[in-house]
């Protein structure tokens, strides 16, 4: 048995959440990666996986051997690349995901500016407003935006956003500007579903303290474009996050309230798989965006 191989499919398997995953990945049949993890948990004389029908999970000694693996591997990576071209000067294809939105404003004139900093490297961009499995859809680095949760990705914190809460002018001539946010109970809510919290919950902050307000909202969507186009239309007072509505700020298309209570801001970051960063391409892309969203 090839142990480095073995190692390398059973991260595959963890990082992808199945073993099919872990085939498409690595490029090899799905009987191939079964054997291999079988034939790895012969040598060590323990389980590593649960596995049901639905999904896989970690054993005791599954999580170690995992946690020290992706170390071992991201070490034997940084070394390899240490003496390898690819330290120092980017190459090959970088593919980049982030959310639509941030994407469209943000990223894609990062990447234009990466281009002409590097012609000699392809760019893949993939713009959701959903997180993807990055070892499974071959993404390099992902820029994310939110508090991460956990997991064995690494983070690099770039810049943050604010949610704003805004309606149009004429909106608020006709129905008044609210001075605290639980005026907001008399009021049309147009509510975004990925910045509520609890339901139909928006969050604030007053004296240093977060707290919630629920409300009954009149419109409620997981469409960004969607909420700002009703506030715009004068439906009611909504909720973004400050990138998606910057351009209808500016012209007074929309104008914020409530601004005394804005809550903690949110973080943008860009994660990437370990080992990943010693890649001249990710490094110079996590470079050039954290100097652009400065």
């Amino acid at each position: 048995m090839d142990r480095l191989r073995a190692m390398q499919t059973f991260v595959r398997i963890v990082d992808g959440g199945s073993l099919s995953a872990a085939a498409r990945a690595l490029g090899v049949s799905l009987p191939a990666v079964v054997r291999t993890l079988a034939a790895l948990e012969e040598h060590l004389g323990t389980r590593l996986l649960n596995r049901t029908t639905r999904r896989i999970g970690l054993t005791d000694a599954g999580g170690e051997y995992y946690q020290r693996s992706r170390q071992l591997l991201g070490e034997l990576e940084e070394a390899e690349l240490a003496v390898s071209s690819a330290k120092s000067r980017p190459a090959g294809t970088l593919a980049v995901t982030a959310p639509v939105l941030f994407g469209r404003f943000n990223v894609v004139p990062i990447l234009a500016e990466y281009r002409r900093r590097f012609p000699q490297v392809g760019v893949r961009l993939l713009l959701l407003d959903r997180n993807v499995n990055l070892l499974e859809e071959g993404i390099d680095v992902a820029v994310r935006i939110g508090h991460l949760a956990d997991s064995s990705l690494v983070a690099a914190r770039l810049t943050q956003v604010r949610r704003v809460a805004c309606a149009s002018p004429a909106y608020l001539r006709r129905r008044g500007t609210p001075k605290h946010p639980r005026e907001l109970a008399q009021h049309d809510c147009l509510s975004l579903t990925a910045l509520s919290t609890g339901g139909d919950a928006w969050r604030f902050r007053e004296n240093g303290r977060a707290f919630d307000v629920k409300l009954r909202p009149s419109f409620v969507s997981n469409s960004g474009d969607a909420v700002i186009a009703m506030a715009e239309g004068g439906q009611g007072i909504g909720i973004a996050l400050s990138y998606q509505i910057e351009r209808q700020l500016a012209r007074r298309r929309l104008v914020p309230v409530l601004e005394p209570f804005a809550p903690e801001p949110v973080p943008v970051s860009a994660v990437y798989p370990h080992g990943r960063l010693t890649a001249a391409k990710v490094r110079e892309f996590i470079a050039l965006a954290a100097a652009h969203l400065k």
